[in-house]
């Protein structure tokens, strides 16, 4: 979200991970701890005619295609003044697509090339995308068409995935974008800055980009460099706050996954893609995307000193509204490879749910949330849940770590119970199962957040300042 969000992105290829499977992941930032957001699906169309859809942050508008596949997406509940902004979601092809992440192109380019006012928003980038696309690549694609026809009003990366590719695409000016396809045996890392490299034109296999780039480069004189085509070089920023709130989240993730490699946590040339030293799990992902600079001076809750322990964003923050994991397996059957890992409490402190993305609807936890404060809004409860064990960070933090591995744990043994119990189960009826599955793990998560919810008020109440040691006798 660009005027309000300042994410993180994660993405990793097939062979990358530990099962085979694709995962485009992101932390939804936005300035403002409250955004609250709901959980819905966006319902199948077929033969519609006249559908349009109008931006609520700008007057962009357009009609869209008479039929839509159906998709889940995590909307903002108070769309009027924030804007529509689904965010996240796999669509009935096993396609995943995750926008966006605010990305900021230079003042050289920018002049050539303005952002268009009333372009294509992100608020209305999934919507008007996902449920009409059938691939990664296709999604690229369809948004590029779009960027030519209307412009873009912000500068932003978006995150496409199917069950064989993964695609990172940066939209950096009125009308020009380069996206990238993470190798299968790679991942890459970026948040809040141009990441995209050496770019290849001879290889569209790998890159794809917007009609005319080059020229545009070439024609007013915009690459720095004697050699070679860097997109970041040419149209990305090195500003003191890259130093500080964007390139050291890349450092952190990549010193996670390539430990034996040195780099600066304020390097603006690290690497947008790497192979990882170990398979990567959906376990690392959701660590990461939690992660405040953990075992480093910079963790705010660590033993640096005070300028240390501030001196850098952190990647998990009380202000991240949503964090997801789109994964696409390709080790069962199709109706049951899309699953979304879906965060609303914070990724540092409450958990990644799985959902299969093949349901009808979602739990009324989390389809119905208040702008207000509602405890049975799962929204509320969880952010709830994280502000407790902050309260107390050192005291609950280890109670937390373990309420999280022990559903991790009940996580990865329920997504293969629910497909070995599906059977022969296909079409709606397949659907209805995992819709009702879907329901049973949200049921079984704040069961066991209860519990912890539980303990840590009783603790609290323990830890009162306001007691006095008293003769057991009086």
């Amino acid at each position: 979200m660009s005027k309000l969000s300042a994410c993180t992105t994660i993405l990793v290829g097939k062979k990358a991970s530990i099962d085979g499977s694709t995962m485009i992941a992101r932390n939804d930032d936005t300035f403002r701890p409250i955004t609250p957001q709901r959980f819905i699906i966006e319902p199948a169309v077929k033969g519609e005619k006249g559908r349009k859809i109008k931006s609520w942050l700008n007057k962009f508008q357009m009609e869209l295609p008479e039929n839509a596949q159906r998709v889940p997406a995590v909307p903002n509940v108070d769309y009027k003044t924030q804007g529509y902004y689904d965010e996240s979601g796999i669509n009935e092809e096993n396609v995943a697509m995750s926008c966006t992440e605010s990305t900021y192109g230079n003042e050289r380019t920018l002049a050539f090339d303005p952002l268009v006012k009333d372009g294509l928003d992100e608020d209305c980038m999934q919507t008007v995308i996902l449920p009409y696309i059938h691939s990664a690549r296709d999604g690229v694609q369809y948004l590029g068409k779009l960027i030519a026809k209307y412009g873009s009003p912000a500068g932003n990366s978006v995150l496409f995935s199917d069950k064989d590719e993964v695609w990172y695409m940066e939209i950096v000016t009125g009308h020009h974008w380069v996206a990238q396809r993470i190798p299968d045996d790679c991942y890459a890392a970026t948040g809040n800055r141009v990441a995209i490299q050496e770019v290849d034109f001879n290889d569209p296999d790998n890159f794809m980009w917007s009609e005319g780039i080059q020229e545009f480069v070439e024609e007013h004189n915009l690459n720095p460099d004697h050699e070679g085509w860097n997109f970041r070089h040419i149209f990305g920023t090195y500003t003191e706050q890259d130093r500080h709130y964007n390139t050291s989240r890349q450092w952190y993730i990549q010193k996670y996954f390539n430990p034996d490699i040195e780099q600066d946590p304020e390097d603006g040339e690290i690497p947008f893609i790497r192979r990882a030293n170990k398979k990567i799990t959906r376990e690392d992902i959701e660590f990461l995307l939690g992660s405040h600079y953990q075992d480093t001076p910079y963790d705010p809750y660590g033993k640096g000193n005070e300028e240390e322990k501030h001196r850098f964003r952190p990647i998990g923050l009380n202000r991240t509204q949503n964090s997801h994991i789109l994964q696409i397996r390709s080790d069962v059957p199709e109706e049951m490879a899309g699953i979304m890992w879906l965060c609303i409490g914070g990724p540092t402190f409450t958990p990644f749910v799985p959902f299969f993305a093949n349901m009808n609807d979602t739990d009324p936890s989390y389809n119905n949330t208040s702008m207000n404060y509602n405890r049975d809004d799962a929204w509320w409860y969880y952010k709830s849940l994280a502000a407790l064990v902050e309260s107390h960070y050192s005291h609950f933090v280890q109670l937390d770590t373990k309420y999280l591995e022990e559903l991790n744990r009940y996580y990865r043994g329920r997504v293969e119970e629910i497909i070995k119990n599906a059977g022969d189960l296909t079409g709606d009826e397949l659907t209805d199962y995992l819709t009702k599955e879907n329901q049973m793990t949200v049921a079984h998560t704040k069961a066991d957040s209860e519990k912890l919810m539980g303990q840590m008020f009783i603790d609290s109440i323990n830890m009162s300042k306001l007691t006095f040691d008293m003769d057991k006798n009086l």
